[in-house]
């Protein structure tokens, strides 16, 4: 079980996200980026579910709003 970087690009070569997986899950904090740099979202997995705060940030990389995520019931 490795934790790797995770990287993925838009069509023009800029960073659309970022963050790390265990074994291809997603997990600890990740990033989304729009093609001019700015930061889209940000939050935390956990076993491959969105947990805690994540925030949608504005077209100039403002915080615009904070959701808070619960994970999945079984």
């Amino acid at each position: 079980m490795a934790i790797l970087p995770f990287e993925k690009h838009h069509k023009d070569g800029s960073v659309w996200a970022r963050g790390q997986t265990i074994d291809g899950v997603p997990t600890g904090y990740w990033e989304w980026f729009r093609t001019n740099g700015t930061r889209l979202r940000s939050g935390h997995f956990k076993d491959g579910e969105q947990v805690g705060e994540w925030t949608t940030y504005d077209r100039d990389g403002r915080p615009y709003k904070v959701t808070i995520m619960t994970p999945k019931r079984v």
